[in-house]
């Protein structure tokens, strides 16, 4: 029996509740990537009733992408140790008490430490779940379809955690229950997290171990290597990249990161084995998705800020205007998980990459008035962003669902947990990364433009110019406020622009898998290391 016939044979693909499998690792996917938008809403409530300084109160979002970033690639490895179902569970239930305790939190520390926990539960659940696809669907229509929801999940739960977010920070309380509003964005985790894992054993398959010695330094160093450079691109991000600790924690980081492939090659049972970059499709779909989330990222960031403070929607109204890309997100990957068994990834991806680029350079095309004296001047939704909205959702569900099957197709089945960990890492990094160039460029856009501005006042003033009223300062100021930052959002956007064209141009030169080839299981062959 030859290697892929066996793993067909004894792919846990033939369990007869394949559609409830896919809801349960979905409704998971889902939860953990929703969570890291989810209370971005609820941010300026949150400060209030917890007195938590404007310094400290990003590290309520930064906090879980730390923990969430920098133990992906040990979740994923303790997956294929002890089995994929089991640490999917555990991460899940570690979610939902987490979730809990930072609902319930009456301080500043226990909801920045819940936080971290809820980093840490996610990072378990997310690779195992995606493991998970590749073990419980046999190659082929089935499979495809399995990853078309899953990248659509991870795709919208951005979107959807801006709409949830909205809504339940805008409710006081559940029945009789009287509870702030930023809490139930927490406490709506428990009970999905609990009950998605209490179900698991019923409907999920247990994926054969792979028992052997976990690689501790191999651990240690990975983790502390991610946690490194995580922490300084988010800090870039905020301090700027000449900031001392930025520079010294992105250092730190790499340097740690070097020990940790040191280390990989002298153990005999690597966390991270190097037969897992040596496919070239697998190694460019990677890379493809590390910037293809980066420059995803810059339109949520920015578009949701500018929806909101530059046109004046309320929180659940700009939740409602992103509702488009989720439907167009999830029709895309329904279309791409069937032209996949036809048409071959590269040009699937290809296409997709190039559409979320013109959505970009649309979304930089924004109308703004920087001349002195500044007008207030604003797009309209229904022509200057629902169009890139639908562009961009379609060429996000082009792309996620190939380079997701690429990234983890022939993988050894000892290998498929740290694999998707590895995946989803290039994501969060990539994320991290990107939103830290764009803010980079943004800012000194706003920057450049804010001392020209004054400038020009300072020349008007003493040129004798009529004299404002307070109120009409006040109103100049706002509107100059609004314009600036919609040229430092261009700005960013069309940067986000660029880095989704390097992963169109990644996956049109270097992805050369054919679609045939997707539809046939088991590893590619042996290989040492």
């Amino acid at each position: 029996m030859t290697d892929v016939q066996q793993a067909e044979a004894t792919t846990p693909g033939t369990h007869k509740h394949l559609g409830w499998a896919l809801v349960l690792i979905s409704v998971a996917q889902l939860m953990v990537v929703l969570d890291g938008t989810i209370v971005n809403i609820a941010l300026p409530y949150i400060q209030h009733d917890l007195d938590i300084s404007t310094a400290n109160l990003r590290w309520v979002v930064t906090g879980y992408a730390l923990a969430f970033g920098s133990l992906l690639l040990l979740g994923g490895r303790l997956g294929d140790l002890y089995g994929r179902r089991k640490i999917f569970m555990t991460g899940l239930v570690i979610f939902g008490v987490a979730s809990l305790l930072g609902g319930l939190a009456t301080s500043e520390g226990l909801l920045l430490a819940a936080r971290a926990l809820q980093g840490l539960g996610a990072a378990l659940a997310s690779p195992a779940a995606l493991a998970l696809i590749t073990t419980t669907f046999p190659a082929g229509p089935a499979r495809n379809r399995a990853f078309a929801v899953y990248a659509a999940m991870s795709g919208v739960g951005a979107a959807v955690g801006l709409l949830l977010g909205g809504w339940l920070t805008g409710l006081h309380g559940i029945g009789s229950f009287d509870v702030e509003g930023w809490r139930l964005t927490l406490l709506i985790n428990t009970p999905i997290g609990i009950v998605t894992a209490l179900l698991a054993p019923r409907f999920l398959a247990e994926s054969e171990s792979h028992p052997g010695e976990l690689d501790l330094p191999g651990a240690v160093t990975g983790t502390l290597g991610l946690l490194g450079v995580v922490y300084g691109i988010s800090r870039a991000g905020t301090n700027g990249w000449s900031d001392t600790w930025t520079l010294v924690t992105l250092g730190a980081g790499v340097a740690v990161l070097v020990v940790f492939l040191l280390v990989e090659r002298s153990v005999e049972h690597p966390l991270l084995p190097v037969r897992v970059f040596t496919n070239r499709t697998r190694a460019s779909s990677f890379v493809a998705m590390f910037f293809a989330p980066a420059a995803m990222f810059a339109m949520f960031y920015y578009l949701s800020q500018y929806i909101q403070n530059v046109m004046g929607y309320s929180p659940i109204k700009a939740g409602v205007a992103f509702l488009p890309f989720c439907f167009g997100l999830v029709a895309a990957a329904g279309i791409s998980s069937n032209l996949v068994n036809r048409i071959d990834p590269r040009f699937l991806a290809g296409i997709g990459t190039l559409l979320a680029a013109s959505a970009l350079f649309g979304f930089s095309r924004l109308p703004y008035d920087t001349s002195f004296p500044v007008h207030e001047v604003s797009g309209s939704y229904a022509t200057d962003i629902l169009p890139f909205i639908l562009m961009m959702s379609f060429g996000m569900g082009l792309t996620f669902v190939p380079l997701t099957l690429t990234a983890v197709h022939h993988l050894r089945a000892e290998d498929s947990g740290i694999g998707s960990g590895v995946l989803n890492t290039m994501q969060q990094v990539g994320g991290a990364l990107g939103l830290s160039l764009l803010g980079t460029i943004a800012t000194q856009t706003i920057k450049d433009r804010v001392d020209t501005l004054n400038a020009a006042a300072h020349q008007a003033a003493a040129a004798g110019g009529a004299q404002q009223q307070a109120a009409q300062q006040q109103a100049a100021q706002v509107a100059s406020g609004h314009q600036v930052f919609t040229e430092g959002a261009t700005s960013a956007f069309l940067l986000g622009a660029a880095l989704m064209l390097t992963a169109s141009l990644v996956t049109w030169v270097f992805l050369n898998v054919k679609h045939e080839e997707l539809a046939t299981d088991g590893p590619e062959g042996v290989h040492v290391g």
